[in-house]
């Protein structure tokens, strides 16, 4: 495209001598107008030259002002572009309305409630878990488990929080299931043991009673725990099982305010840390997890993967459905917004300034020149054509207008 548009420069610049020699030696009166119109093509095509070349270097090399123009202006562009798109792109009222348009969570929906798509991102978060998971070292990670979480777990009182959680249990009956659990195994092992009482009986007997005597009275101790255990199973409202829930409700009332109990949980808690097998299962425990962890990644049909994959179907139809939950994403997603670009919006348009001042001069101008050089030799082309035509104009008008 230069060489066209120099090319022009050139041809007009022949036509022009050749119509004035012609014209000083008595030539015709229409080659006045080949001249004009040369000569007009060319200042036209030289005028559009020294502009187009003034953007990037100096005309002809010499140090003429206001040339040069996006080399020596470099940074003083770049922070007007950073500030352009600060307030323009990077306001907050321009991001919210952008976002309120693009209505981003309904397009979400729809596209993660499509399996394939599902599929898709789980592959995505399984490929990342690994990663993470490969990349943090054992070490680091078991010094955090027992340095960390065991430290706090040691210094942290574990009677209040214990006591608050019994309480809740207790407060919707939660705990009654238990309660059935052990009395039924309670009255099942004695329904089994029917020769451990009579042991039992004929060993503490005096020597002597007699035999007989023993057994009657083993057979009868017997029957009548067995009856009392079946009382407790089967009465709902027995004074056992009442009893067992005064007991529960002190004990959690107790283990939240009085200071001899909260001791001994906090000994327990510690002996219990202390134990060889609890310390060997601290020790393993990352090791296990990571080894749970690569194994559900890895395999596309774990129960991990699957519940992930049924889990993001299952928010994309309420995304999909649910009108009100997308009002509250979108608004999560413009406050979000909004508060990045409040805060560091200067950051973001630092970054285009830093990095254009970063720029060689020289090589930024040479680059912009080749992206936007087609258009700017246009611009010499349509100078030489419109320079030519402006002057055969203004030449026939004097012609008409003086003679």
């Amino acid at each position: 495209m230069k060489m066209f548009a120099t090319g022009l420069l050139l041809a007009a610049t022949v036509v022009f001598l050749l119509a004035r020699i012609w014209e000083v030696n008595d030539g015709p009166t229409w080659i006045g107008y080949v001249r004009a119109t040369a000569e007009a093509g060319m200042v036209g095509a030289l005028a559009d030259w020294f502009a187009v070349t003034a953007l990037f270097r100096h005309p002809l090399g010499l140090p003429i002002p206001h040339t040069a123009i996006i080399p020596t202006k470099k940074d003083a562009l770049g922070d007007s572009l950073g500030d352009f798109v600060g307030e323009n792109f990077l306001s907050e009222d321009a991001v919210r309305a952008r976002l309120a348009g693009v209505d981003i969570s309904a397009r979400v929906g729809t596209w993660i409630a499509q399996p394939e798509n599902a599929d898709r991102i789980t592959a995505e978060l399984a490929t990342a878990a690994r990663g993470v998971v490969t990349v943090l070292r054992d070490d680091d990670v078991q010094e955090v488990i027992e340095q960390v979480l065991v430290r706090k777990l040691l210094e942290k009182e574990i009677g209040p929080p214990l006591g608050t959680v019994l309480q809740g249990v207790l407060a919707d009956g939660s705990h009654r299931r238990l309660v059935d659990l052990v009395i039924d195994r309670a009255y099942d092992w004695i329904a089994a043991n029917q020769e451990m009482v009579l042991r039992i009986v004929q060993d503490r007997a005096p020597s002597w009673s007699p035999r007989f005597v023993d057994s009657l009275i083993a057979d009868r101790v017997f029957l009548e725990v067995q009856n009392f255990a079946w009382a407790v199973k089967t009465d709902p409202e027995h004074p056992l099982r009442k009893a067992v829930d005064t007991f529960l409700v002190e004990f959690a009332t107790d283990l939240q305010n009085d200071p001899e109990t909260i001791e001994k949980a906090e000994r327990i808690k510690h002996q219990i840390v202390e134990q060889p097998e609890v310390q060997r299962f601290i020790g393993q425990a990352w090791g296990t997890v990571k080894a749970l962890i690569l194994d559900a990644a890895a395999d596309p049909s774990s129960a991990l993967r699957t519940r992930v994959r049924d889990g993001l179907v299952a928010f994309g139809e309420r995304l999909d459905s649910d009108p009100e939950l997308r009002g509250k994403i979108d608004g999560w997603i413009a406050d979000a917004a909004g508060y990045v670009v409040r805060h560091y919006r200067h950051e973001i348009t630092t970054l285009i300034t830093d990095t254009i001042a970063k720029w060689d001069a020289e090589e930024t101008s040479r680059k912009i020149e080749l992206q936007v050089g087609r258009d700017l030799q246009f611009i010499r082309i349509n100078g030489t054509v419109v320079g030519a035509l402006a002057g055969l104009l203004i030449y026939t008008i004097s012609h008409l207008l003086i003679g």
